[in-house]
């Protein structure tokens, strides 16, 4: 299996049961986005070296005017879509196998937690992943220790608060 496959996948909304080879890819992605956010995280870095770290997290390119003040933690990295103008302060957690996208002129604060899995219900299938995207639209403000679940998308302009959850 390729990472192309695995995030089509995803992107279909389809679940990952425990112990699959989708969900070995998972844990292998995983250990990636942990190797480059170790790299992130562990000393100071100049704006174009955040982007392009960001850059291999991604696989694709961000663009020029993007910037985070790290520490930034991932356990993906390759299914997050970014627009221009986007600042993330520091402290957030993307868990991003469902998708995440986020638009032009974004701006996240502090703590922000942006969650695209849920585990199984049943018990006896906990270790089944069900993904769902998470969008953020243009203009759009996610303040301080925000959580967002998976499938939730955010399009007006304004901002959500400390202690709500989307």
């Amino acid at each position: 299996m390729d990472i192309h496959d695995f995030l089509a996948h995803l992107n279909q909304g389809k679940a990952v049961e425990g112990g699959s080879e989708m969900h070995q890819m998972m844990h292998d992605l995983s250990q990636m986005a942990m190797k480059l956010t170790a790299e992130l995280n562990g000393h100071y870095h100049t704006p174009e070296e955040i982007r392009e770290l960001f850059t291999q997290l991604t696989g694709k390119p961000v663009d020029k005017t993007f910037a985070v003040f790290p520490p930034f933690y991932t356990d993906c990295g390759k299914n997050i879509t970014f627009g221009k103008n986007v600042f993330i302060n520091s402290g957030c957690r993307f868990q991003d196998q469902g998708g995440i996208t986020i638009g032009d002129g974004v701006l996240i604060g502090h703590n922000v937690v942006l969650a695209t899995l849920n585990h199984d219900i049943d018990p006896k299938k906990r270790s089944t992943i069900h993904p769902a995207p998470i969008v953020i639209g243009n203009n759009v403000w996610v303040g301080a220790n925000v959580t967002v679940v998976p499938g939730v998308a955010l399009f007006k302009q304004g901002f959500l608060y400390h202690n709500q959850q989307a």
